[in-house]
């Protein structure tokens, strides 16, 4: 087994048998020990944390899976926290598409002067490029396929995977009383197709119950039950 990638919240492992390793850790991305799933820097670590991940992850993986949208899942083993994946090749050094319900986060800042935070969004879909000293920027789909990290086809497939995937996280969180605001989600090439990437968990998404966003452990023990 060989170390691959350590990431903020996971490390990644090259296996023998061709298949990827992803060991889920306690971190949490946020700012002064506070949680935000928007976040480059690990700012808090909670034990438990990382199976709890883990768990979620699986659930949804297994539901998506059955609802026939491709995933890189392959396995995964709850007492070790690990994971095992198809090995994906990312689009570029890595985007992130991120699905939005409602006004908050990042897009309030950058355009608070047109809505108020909290407006319900549809389905609004826009990607990011992973670069932390950059600040994560946003991009949009001519710049990816002009600097050849994505085909302008394979754009309209994530995007509306991307909503896909949104829409029935949505709606089984709505099923325990809680709303989905937003979800960020990565994808890759593996196969010859494209395919969810990464983990679905309460760490790469916000959630609230009661008008009050929810801590991660607790909304991925609600989110499984």
């Amino acid at each position: 087994m060989i170390l691959l990638y350590k990431g903020k919240t996971k490390d990644v492992y090259d296996l023998e048998d061709g298949h990827y390793l992803l060991q889920f850790k306690d971190d949490m991305t946020g700012e002064g020990g506070v949680f935000d799933p928007g976040s480059n820097a690990v700012g808090l670590s909670v034990s438990g944390a990382g199976i709890a991940g883990l768990k979620m992850t699986v659930h949804f993986m297994n539901l998506f899976n059955a609802q026939g949208i491709h995933t890189h899942f392959v396995s995964s083993d709850l007492e070790k926290a690990t994971m095992t994946v198809l090995p994906a090749t990312k689009f570029g050094r890595g985007v992130e598409v991120i699905c939005r319900f409602r006004a908050v986060g990042s897009f309030i800042r950058r355009y608070g002067d047109y809505i108020p935070s909290g407006a319900a969004l549809p389905d609004y879909v826009e990607m990011t490029l992973k670069d932390d000293e950059r600040g994560d920027p946003l991009i949009n789909k001519d710049a990816l396929h002009a600097l050849n990290i994505m085909h302008s086809a394979e754009y309209d497939v994530i995007a509306e995977m991307a909503r896909k995937i949104a829409r029935i996280t949505r709606d089984e969180l709505a099923k325990k009383g809680m709303e989905l605001y937003d979800i960020k989600l990565e994808f890759g090439r593996t196969g010859g197709r494209i395919c969810l990437i990464d983990e679905i968990s309460g760490g790469n998404m916000r959630v609230f119950r009661d008008g009050q966003p929810m801590d991660p452990l607790t909304l991925s023990a609600l989110a499984i039950l």
